[in-house]
């Protein structure tokens, strides 16, 4: 069934959607139930930055700023791809509801959250304001790395560990080692999980000429480079009690982590992709949510 054929049959559904429905559409569209992946990072930060608990003000703040920026950036990454996604069985779907939702809706969203993180980044502080243009620019240019460098996993990798940073800049206007050693634990587990979600694409970037790391490796050995930036990640995930007062509590939340990551990995092999999703999605969100726990019951509790 070709694009216009799916279109139609998909229109019979949403042809009378109401303002409701279409905002349900556009929540759909940029996949908001993977904002998971990064708010729990930034309110990780943002209690260590505090050395206790932020103000609820603070806290708002960083969560609007974040949930608009991602918003923002998976809203452009969809006109960006438009193209690339009618051709990909896996995303051919997007194509479809971004169409009847219009293109015109998808920018105006996009820009609005622009607009919406700007004015949040102002009424955090003045350094987070003067640092937004380039967290924009970041999350935004990453639609266009996949056609110019395997390096891709990394870029999106950096545009999630902005959320740890951006919420230590919100509480003490300036950086430290702590929240650079979470920024960089975010990229390779990000960098890390990204590489074995795009293992479904392979056929697909080597048809287009896009590019990734299981496409220029293989995907045996892509799963390999993903096993080892998640080892480094728990590396720097331990590294991180030198430089915070953390505890037994947070150890705990690493082992956690650990085991879940070694789960996700028992789920893809080379020959059998069948369950990227649930560890791509499932497992992350879980290690995500339980590190937070952890770390914020540790914090509260010492």
């Amino acid at each position: 069934m070709g694009l216009e054929e799916n279109r139609e049959a998909y229109s019979e559904g949403v042809r009378n959607l109401g303002l409701c429905e279409r905002t349900l559409g556009l929540l759909e569209l940029i996949k908001f139930p993977h904002t998971v992946f990064s708010v729990p990072f930034a309110v990780m930060s943002a209690f260590l930055a505090a050395d206790g608990t932020p103000t609820l003000r603070q806290l708002l703040l960083i969560l609007g700023a974040l949930v608009a920026a991602r918003s923002c950036a998976m809203g452009f990454n969809r006109l960006a791809d438009f193209s690339y996604d009618t051709t990909n069985p896996r995303t051919k779907k997007w194509t479809v509801l971004q169409m009847e939702l219009g293109h015109s809706t998808l920018w105006a969203f996009t820009l609005v959250c622009a607009l919406c993180f700007t004015v949040l980044a102002a009424a955090l502080n003045k350094l987070t304001l003067y640092l937004s243009p380039g967290a924009l620019a970041v999350i935004l240019l990453y639609s266009y790395t996949k056609r110019l460098s395997s390096a891709s996993h990394f870029i999106l990798g950096l545009a999630l560990a902005l959320a740890p940073l951006g919420a230590w800049v919100a509480i003490r206007a300036g950086f430290d080692v702590a929240p650079c050693l979470l920024a960089a634990a975010v990229l390779l587990w990000t960098a890390g999980f990204d590489i074995i979600y795009s293992c479904q694409d392979v056929e697909h970037d080597i048809r287009m000429g896009l590019h990734s790391i299981p496409k220029r490796l293989g995907i045996k050995n892509a799963l390999r480079v993903s096993l080892l930036l998640h080892i480094l990640m728990l590396a720097v995930l331990l590294l991180l009690t030198r430089y915070a007062e953390l505890g037994n509590v947070y150890l705990l939340g690493v082992c956690t982590t650990a085991a879940l990551l070694f789960y996700e990995h028992s789920l893809v092999r080379p020959d059998d992709l069948s369950k990227v999703n649930v560890a791509f999605f499932t497992v992350n969100g879980c290690i995500s949510l339980a590190l937070m726990v952890f770390t914020l019951t540790d914090i509260l509790v010492s």
